[in-house]
Order: structure tokens, then C-alpha cells, then sequence
């Protein structure tokens, strides 16, 4: 099997994927605060255009066929980073890569409200948020010259912007913030990502 075939089955299983997630998410936000509970299987596969056993092969709850987008979005940020100019100091990397990655498109807010209301949608946002902590750290690792495996910059900074993101989410819900997604994201990410590692102190004599 060539490239070409390979790489058109990929996009045709990963635009199944997002049909299925969209449609899932939908439906969800048509139903009201407690919409996860109430949207079935069929309803998501019809929706989507697709059989059941079909959604089946793709998801195994409705938790994650929701965040499945959001899944996806996390694990694309080790590289996002990957792909700011090397010689770009670490703090303005990081928050370019991050908006270009959270905010094109911007959030939808109803979705992102939906997920961050639901416990079990929470729930499955933060796994996908831990998942992707790994490939960013090592990101990071490669753009500051630290060692992961002896080194808690890395994973500690990783963590620490996870956690920025979502915290941009939160604030960006709540009422009265009438700023860009990005203004809020760019704010937090500013407060948790450091230009460069911290130097070793000077060993004791």
C-alpha cells in the first residue's frame, strides 16, 4: 500500500472521527444541562452519518466521543511547539504555539461550557490534558537542552501549562469576560511559563 492510499485512509478515519464527535457534542448541548445522560448511541451515529458499530470502533463511551476533539487539540501540542523557530525564547514559544493551537478556531463556548459542567465530561477533558503532558514535556526537553528523565523542568513546565489552559477555559466562561480567548489563554500561559529553565545553583564548596 502506497503513501497516498495510507494518507487518505488516515484523513477519511480521522474526519469520521471528528463527525462522530461533533454530532456527539451536538446533541448533547441540544438537551440541556444534563444532556451527556440523555443522547444515545444511535441518536450520535445517525447524526453522524454512520452505524452504530461503526461509532462502537471509534469510542467507547460518550465522554469520549465528546472530547474527542479536545482530545485531539492536546495531543497536537508537543508539536505545535516543535514547530516555533528554535532560537524563540521558551515563554513566547510556548504562548504562540498554544493560542495558534487553542484558538484557531476559538473555542466554541457552549461546548466548552457543556464539558466543563459535566464531571464525567471533565473527567475525560482532563485524561486527554494528562496524555498529552508526556509529548510536550519532551517538547520542552528538546527546546531547553534539559534531561526529562533527570530534570523536573520539563514535566513540571508541561503540567503547569496544561493546567494554564484550563484555567483560561474556566475564566473565559465565566460572565462578564468579554475579552478574546486568546487575550485570556495568552494571560495565563504568562504567568506559569519562564523564558529559559532555571540555572543549576553553583555546587558548594
Amino acid at each position: 500500500m502506497n503513501d497516498d492510499v495510507m494518507d487518505l485512509r488516515a484523513r477519511n478515519k480521522q474526519s469520521t472521527r471528528e463527525a462522530i464527535s461533533h454530532a456527539a457534542l451536538r446533541l448533547a448541548i441540544e438537551q440541556g444541562p444534563h444532556g451527556l445522560a440523555l443522547v444515545r448511541v444511535h441518536d450520535i451515529a445517525t447524526a453522524a452519518g454512520v452505524s452504530p458499530r461503526t461509532y462502537n470502533n471509534y469510542f467507547s463511551s460518550r465522554a469520549e466521543a465528546i472530547c474527542a476533539f479536545q482530545a485531539d487539540q492536546a495531543g497536537r501540542a508537543g508539536q505545535a511547539l516543535r514547530s516555533r523557530p528554535a532560537d524563540e525564547p521558551l515563554d513566547q514559544a510556548v504562548i504562540a504555539a498554544m493560542i495558534e493551537l487553542y484558538t484557531d478556531p476559538e473555542p466554541d463556548r457552549a461546548g466548552l461550557r457543556m464539558i466543563m459542567s459535566t464531571p464525567e465530561l471533565e473527567g475525560e477533558a482532563l485524561k486527554a490534558f494528562s496524555m498529552a503532558e508526556g509529548p510536550l514535556a519532551e517538547a520542552i526537553a528538546a527546546r531547553t537542552g534539559t534531561d526529562p528523565a533527570r530534570d523536573l523542568f520539563p514535566a513540571v513546565t508541561a503540567a503547569a501549562i496544561a493546567g494554564a489552559i484550563r484555567v483560561a477555559g474556566r475564566h473565559w466562561l465565566e460572565p462578564g469576560t468579554t475579552g478574546s480567548f486568546a487575550t485570556v489563554l495568552r494571560g495565563a500561559l504568562s504567568c506559569v511559563v519562564p523564558a529559559a529553565p532555571p540555572q543549576a545553583p553553583s555546587p558548594t564548596r
